[in-house]
C-alpha cells in the first residue's frame, strides 16, 4: 500500500475465486472512484475458504404472485429481491434476512377482502424497490446450499432443496454427521 500522485495504490495476491464480487464491493465502497485490474501470478496451494455472506435469507414457503400487502408486512424482516406481481415458487430466495439465519416467509398472502374499507390505507403503503443483482453479484451472493437460475429475463436465487421439510431433514442429517 502506498500513495501515488495523490491516490492510494494497493497490491494484493488473491485467488481467482476471490475476485468474484470484489469489483462491485470495491466500487460501492469507493463510490465509483476505484480503478481495478488484475494479472495472473501463478498457481499456488489451496489457502482455505473465502468468507461468504453473514446474513440469512428469506425463503418463500409457497407459490403464487408476490403482493405488496405481504411484502409490506414483512419489510422489518429484511430486504427483498422481488416486487409486487413477481411469480414466486416454494424454495425461492425472495430476500435477505436482517439476522444470520434463514427464515421461511409467505410473500404471496393477499389482503383479506372485507366490506369495511379505509380509503387512504392502500395508498399509503410504500415499499422499497427490490434489490437487483448482476450475474457476478448473484454468483458472489450464493451460499453452498443455494443455486442461481438464469433465464433470458430473470436471475433467481433458490435453495438447492426446494421443499422446507427436505431442507430440515438434510440439516438434521448434517448435524448427526458432525456429532458422530
Amino acid at each position: 500500500m502506498d500513495t501515488r500522485r495523490g491516490h492510494m495504490h494497493y497490491e494484493f495476491l488473491i485467488p481467482a475465486r476471490g475476485l468474484i464480487g470484489l469489483r462491485s464491493k470495491l466500487m460501492t465502497a469507493t463510490r465509483g472512484e476505484a480503478v481495478m485490474y488484475h494479472n495472473y501470478s501463478g498457481y499456488e496451494a489451496y489457502k482455505g475458504d473465502i468468507t461468504q455472506r453473514k446474513a440469512g435469507v428469506l425463503v418463500s414457503m409457497g407459490g403464487g404472485l408476490a403482493t405488496n400487502y405481504s411484502i409490506n408486512g414483512l419489510k422489518d424482516r429484511g430486504d427483498f429481491f422481488v416486487a409486487n406481481g413477481d411469480d414466486i415458487y416454494e424454495g425461492m430466495v425472495v430476500g435477505e434476512h436482517c439476522k444470520e439465519r434463514d427464515i421461511v416467509v409467505n410473500v404471496t398472502r393477499p389482503k383479506a377482502l372485507t366490506n369495511f374499507r379505509v380509503s387512504a390505507a392502500d395508498a399509503t403503503i410504500s415499499i422499497a424497490p427490490p434489490r437487483q443483482f448482476t450475474l457476478e453479484e448473484a454468483l458472489e451472493y450464493l451460499n453452498d446450499d443455494e443455486l442461481l437460475e438464469i433465464t433470458p429475463t430473470h436471475l433467481r436465487l433458490r435453495k438447492r432443496l426446494l421443499k422446507m421439510n427436505e431442507r430440515k431433514k438434510a440439516g438434521r442429517e448434517e448435524a448427526e454427521l458432525v456429532e458422530g
